[in-house]
């Protein structure tokens, strides 16, 4: 037998590994790992209290080191974790355990050469091998779930070979445990095996329920059968209880989820439905931004969210220094890293495909919160993306109509008077100009996206652009330059209407006052000549106080 001091390097030094691997690559859920190197310490203590003769203490150990490699790998089997659905897990170990109940007591009991070896032992261990098995299906490429499995098979070979030839080479099992499993901490695919994923529940099929109702009637049914035949030995009897009470826990775990499972999905619904709701019902951008905060809330667990993002457009995503999609992403949503381990910013493109050309200003809903309630409710927070974004392009379109009746009625109004009014957006660009202004320009249609300034003076441009830049209303006396290079004096009186949703633009009108002057202020500018300064300081004379 290995000697106590080896057992005491083998456990603590497999559990300052676990430990080192935690400190190094800093897994999302730390927790599991911290429970499978304090339950390498407890098997130490086992072994070595066996070495010892000390069996109490030993069984202590033993029975310790199980109940916490059961909570850790509930911990990684919980959901949101790697395997984001394990209620398939839950089913095949309750059948796996029904299984075995029948395999020992019509087989392994029934033989004499493998008295010596534990039920209890090989039941643990089987189960063990079965979860970490299912963790290695979900991550095939995982070399840490590699080992912890390896270490899983060298735990099960030790607990049959040991009872039946105690020497060392029986021993071999359990150094390949400790080995393996202080290996898998080390590894930097240990972090994967904690990384948070939203949980993908499967369908209810009747299969599912006849394995699990199978499983559950299998342990008294086995017992019925043993107490007719009158064979019931206390090992039987003992092993029929525990893994009547496992299958039992095993179904209690499995509803529990499906319950929890079937609450959230409800919450998520109802979240949802209110918040469609209240979008439908929004008429601006602020309630847009109300009713997604209101959401949000309602779809995300209290305290869970420090701060919710509703950006319109890209310009203003652009000012919150987001990381770009990974490449090779869900282009519905991403994740990206904050300064604090336990938060995440999940990040939701407001663009839909269908609508792209509607709204081409993109934008995004950002959340900034807890890493798992934001892994959890991923997917509710994808479609209160989508409806936010459907939301804002039937208010751009409304605005969109909106301008466009209002167009149509004030070119219905105005069309054959005499005023000259034009419509200007912020950029200065003439939306809408009555047929008087291209009269007094001499054109029969302007050009598309011409600008206001483009038909005022140069001497008088940048005054006009610094007056009309600013907020209010006005009057501002300039020239516009006509087809046939003559001017034509004009006063310009604007109203400031760029806050009004349905016009967002100045409304200008324009009086030819020309006449009211020296008709030489009509002719084009001419050259300056040294042989003409006098009457070039009288037309800058003319020119400047023409007003």
């Amino acid at each position: 037998m290995l000697r106590a001091v080896e057992w005491i390097l083998l456990g603590v030094g497999s559990a300052i590994a676990v430990l080192a691997g935690i400190r190094w690559h800093r897994p999302v859920r730390p927790t599991p790992w911290l429970l499978v190197a304090a339950s390498l310490v407890a098997l130490a203590v086992g072994d070595v209290a066996y070495d010892l003769h000390l069996t109490g203490l030993a069984d202590v150990g033993y029975l310790l080191n199980y109940a916490l490699i059961t909570i850790s790998l509930l911990q990684f089997t919980r959901v949101g974790t790697m395997l984001a659905d394990r209620s398939r897990l839950i089913d095949l170990l309750a059948f796996s355990c029904a299984t075995l109940l029948v395999v020992w007591v019509y087989g392994i009991s029934a033989a004499d050469e493998f008295g010596a070896v534990s039920s209890y032992d090989v039941i643990g261990d089987l189960l063990l091998i079965g979860v970490i098995g299912r963790l290695v299906a979900e991550d095939r490429r995982n070399a840490a779930a590699y080992l912890l499995l390896t270490g899983g098979f060298g735990l099960l070979a030790a607990d049959i070979t040991y009872p039946l030839w105690p020497d060392r080479p029986a021993e071999a099992g359990y150094v390949l445990f400790y080995l393996a499993w202080g290996a898998a901490g080390l590894h930097p695919s240990m972090t994967r095996l904690t990384e948070p994923r939203s949980p993908e529940p499967g369908p209810w099929r009747l299969r599912h329920i006849a394995l699990l109702a199978l499983s559950v009637a299998t342990p008294p049914a086995v017992l019925l059968a043993e107490a007719l035949t009158g064979t019931v030995s206390v090992e039987n009897g003992l092993v029929l209880a525990v893994s009547g009470a496992i299958t039992l826990l095993l179904t209690v775990t499995r509803l529990a989820d499906a319950v929890h499972q079937h609450s959230q999905a409800l919450s998520r619904e109802r979240g949802l439905r209110t918040a469609t709701t209240d979008l439908v019902a929004a008429a601006d951008l602020p309630a847009v931004d109300a009713a997604v905060r209101a959401a949000v809330t309602r779809l995300l667990p209290p305290h869970a969210v420090r701060r919710v993002v509703l950006a319109t457009d890209d310009g203003r995503l652009a000012g919150e220094n987001l990381p770009p999609a990974p490449a090779g992403a869900d282009s519905r949503s991403w994740l990206a890293t904050t300064a604090d381990p336990d938060e995440r910013t999940l990040i939701c493109p407001l663009r839909l495909e269908p609508l792209a050309v509607a709204r081409p200003s993109g934008g995004a809903l950002v959340i900034t919160g807890s890493r798992d309630a934001l892994t959890a409710g991923r997917d509710a927070l994808e479609v209160l993306a989508g409806q936010a974004a459907l939301a804002l392009d039937r208010i751009t379109l409304v605005e969109a109509v909106g301008r466009r009746d209002s167009d149509l009625y004030l070119r219905a109004v105005i069309r054959n008077t005499a005023e000259i009014m034009a419509v200007v957006d912020s950029d200065r660009r003439i939306r809408y100009a009555s047929p008087a202004l291209r009269q007094l320009i001499g054109l029969d249609e302007l050009p598309p996206l011409t600008a206001l300034d483009d038909l005022i003076h140069p001497d008088d441009r940048r005054r006009v652009q610094r007056e009309m830049r600013a907020t209010g209303d006005g009057t501002i006396h300039c020239a516009l330059q006509r087809v046939d290079q003559t001017q034509a004096l004009i006063e310009i009186t604007y109203r400031d209407l760029r806050e009004d949703r349905l016009v967002q633009g100045l409304v200008v009108t324009l009086k030819d006052i020309t006449d009211r002057h020296d008709p030489v202020e009509r002719l084009p500018h001419p050259e300056q000549h040294d042989d003409m300064p006098g009457r070039v300081n009288r037309r800058s004379a003319q020119h400047k106080f023409r007003y």
